[in-house]
């Protein structure tokens, strides 16, 4: 538990008038600067009470009727002494009342200042404070899930199973090494080799699984590309549900690049529809096939739209698809053929639709969610969303890498014990066993203020 911190204070809500605002305050004189400008003495009252009462400022005037919730020392959120005001959400009395609190004793929290102090009083692990901001932001149902699972200790539990595991096995090498001169072995190398096998599948898998979670906590941006008058805009309005970008026969309509975003099945697909890409196109029509360009290479996902009842259109396609695939071989290309409803083509390696009747857009749907999710099912097995998690876990994975190749080629056992231990090392560094304090200053910085 952190002793001896300053009593801090923020607006938990969002700034902007509304039917209440919450401030909140922390730490262990918490109680008693609410009492210096409350209406009714707190101090002995009992954690988990609400108590009405009245605000007044510094010369007594009252500034407005709030309710008062109190929480004892180890039951908050913080684990510290809390308390939360519910006052009216005019910005003026919010403001004042803050004012007013500063003035009692508390001083104004730093971004994150709160979770921050949930970690240091072993409230939360560090992912699971993390977790806290991407809940916050999370715009989907699966971004809200991955957090959800993660604030509730699933990942930390999985993580501290694992590095149990290697801690046990480093104790009984490291063992090896005081008795050296006598030749024991503590370790079962059978086992270890074993051990080390599985655990290493597991980190990979776990260090895998980021490329999905990074897309369903910040979207993924699908580029519509093509030749001009292929239906890349209707296929926009399509998939939208809504005319959202302007649909016309005459060649080069779309001049600029249109963004919307679409969820299918609890992912968020941010979807760009860009201008038709030719070579003769000149002064504004070229800025906006530019800025096509320049979107292509933000995309996670191309799709190449083909027209059936152009001729060469779908060979055009096709050449496209290949050269992305030769310059982007990590985004993934899909050819469309539009028009189905037209005529048909019989190319193997596309996904056929109509834009214009609607044919074919919900395997579209599915097909874009599946690319993304691959092998993996967010709803029953751990998917990473930060990249500082990715990180370590990537050099998790190498240092267990030298530990197996270590024990396959018979190096000693304090080599194998040092890859092990930089295992944990790293491991650790995902849950805060092992932090420092610019670590933490830069994750709890990019909290908001209030959280």
């Amino acid at each position: 538990m952190v002793e001896d911190q300053d009593t801090i204070c923020a607006l938990a809500t969002p700034n902007g008038v509304g039917a209440i605002g919450i401030i909140r305050l922390s730490g262990k004189d918490s109680w008693e600067v609410v009492s210096k400008i409350f209406s009714k003495q707190l101090k002995e009252q009992a954690s988990h009470t609400v108590h009405f009462g009245t605000i007044s400022d510094k010369e007594g005037k009252a500034i407005d009727e709030v309710l008062v919730t109190l929480f004892k020392k180890g039951k908050s959120f913080t684990g510290e002494e809390s308390a939360e005001i519910s006052c009216h959400g005019s910005l003026f009395i919010q403001q004042k009342i803050i004012t007013t609190l500063t003035e009692a004793g508390c001083r104004l929290a730093h971004p994150g200042e709160y979770t921050q102090r949930a970690f240091l009083n072993g409230r939360m692990d560090l992912s699971q404070a993390e977790a806290v901001a991407d809940l916050i932001a999370s715009e989907s149902r699966s971004a809200h899930n991955v957090a959800l699972k993660q604030l509730r200790g699933g990942f930390s539990s999985e993580l501290k199973e694992v590095r149990e595991k290697l801690i046990n096995f480093a104790s009984l090498i490291e063992l090896e090494l005081d008795f050296a001169e006598e030749d024991v072995e503590f370790a079962d190398r059978t086992e270890l080799k074993k051990m080390v096998s599985e655990v290493l599948v597991y980190i990979r898998r776990l260090a895998q699984s980021f490329e999905l979670g990074n897309a369903i906590k910040n979207g993924v941006p699908v580029a519509i590309v093509g030749a001009p008058n292929t239906g890349k805009s209707t296929l926009l309005n399509q998939l939208l549900g809504d005319d959202r970008a302007i649909v016309s026969n005459i060649e080069g309509t779309t001049r600029d690049v249109i963004e919307e975003t679409l969820n299918i099945d609890g992912i968020l697909f941010r979807l760009i529809d860009t201008a038709g890409i030719r070579e003769d196109a000149k002064d504004i029509e070229a800025m906006g096939i530019e800025r096509s360009r320049a979107k292509i290479e933000q995309a996670t996902i191309v799709l190449c739209l083909a027209d059936v009842a152009k001729q060469n259109s779908v060979a055009e396609g096709k050449k496209w698809v290949n050269e992305l695939s030769n310059t982007h071989p990590e985004k993934k290309i899909v050819l469309l053929v539009n028009k189905i409803d037209i005529g048909k083509n019989g190319e193997a390696n596309a996904t056929h639709i109509s834009a214009k009747t609607g044919e074919g857009i919900a395997e579209l749907k599915q097909e874009l969610v599946a690319l993304i999710r691959g092998d993996f099912d967010p709803s029953n097995e751990t998917i990473v969303s930060n990249s500082r998690h990715h990180e370590a876990l990537v050099h998790t994975a190498e240092m267990l890498q030298k530990a197996e190749q270590g024990l396959n080629t018979g190096v000693t056992a304090d080599f194998v014990a040092m890859d092990i231990r930089q295992a944990m090392f790293h491991l650790g560094g995902i849950t805060g066993d092992i932090s420092t304090d610019d670590l933490l200053g830069n994750i709890f910085s990019k909290f908001c203020i209030g959280k």
